[in-house]
């Protein structure tokens, strides 16, 4: 029987957030709440971390995921792509194990993202017999209000007539958010492919879509994760 599985990308360099991955987070290194996630959602046969990082690696082992390895070098500069990173880890469990049939993508920059996430995303995939499910999020402000500026900021022209209209008589727009890719083998090795025929969108809340970039976002997502913390307990 082929294998679903459950791909955690994780470099040890950040230049914006150094050591982003393992900074502590609500209590908890970042990277442990996806993992805690995936691990929650049973619906993987290995939940794999693929690091350049020993400190991510032991993090990562601790909190249950599997670290078959440390990746090669040209895996873990900023050209190294995510493409790349699963076609890796792929070939190697193809080598070890056996085939793959499902790979979820889950960053570990999205750790408002949890189980019940991963299991509706999953059944999406399934139930519309998709090729690939991608997470998505409203568009924080209406599309529809931005625009380019020219070299002198002028403003002239800066909204079209038909976009001047209260936010809610605009249509919606969506972005994407990062915290969940699920694919079928075919997409492995051409990860591009994936915006394609087949893909369905799964929308989540905003509350639950920072991905984090920088300190802001990083503090952003602790206030909201302290903040549901503690609505929990009363």
């Amino acid at each position: 029987m082929s294998l679903n599985i459950a791909i955690i990308p994780a470099r040890g360099g950040s230049k914006r957030l150094p050591n982003k991955n393992i900074l502590p987070l609500a209590g908890k290194p970042l990277i442990t709440w996806t993992i805690d996630a995936a691990l929650e959602s049973q619906l993987f046969d290995m939940v794999l971390v693929s690091t350049d990082s020993q400190d991510i690696a032991d993090i990562a082992i601790n909190a249950g995921a599997t670290v078959p390895f440390l990746r090669p070098a040209q895996l873990a500069n900023d050209t190294a792509t995510t493409n790349d990173v699963i076609t890796h880890m792929i070939e190697w469990v193809e080598l070890h194990y056996r085939r793959v049939s499902r790979v979820t993508l889950l960053q570990p920059t999205s750790p408002l993202r949890d189980a019940n996430n991963i299991k509706e995303a999953m059944a999406l995939y399934e139930m519309k017999n998709a090729l690939a499910v991608i997470s998505v999020c409203e568009l924080e402000h209406p599309i529809q209000y931005c625009n380019r500026l020219s070299a002198n900021l002028s403003m002239e022209g800066f909204l079209p007539t038909a976009a001047n209209r209260r936010s809610q008589d605009l249509e919606p727009y969506y972005r994407l958010n990062g915290a969940i890719y699920i694919f079928d083998r075919k997409f492995v090795g051409k990860m591009s492919d994936i915006y394609s025929k087949g893909s369905i969108a799964y929308i989540m809340s905003k509350f639950k879509s920072v991905d984090i970039d920088d300190e802001f976002d990083f503090n952003m997502a602790e206030f909201i994760k302290n903040s549901c913390h503690h609505e929990n307990k009363r």
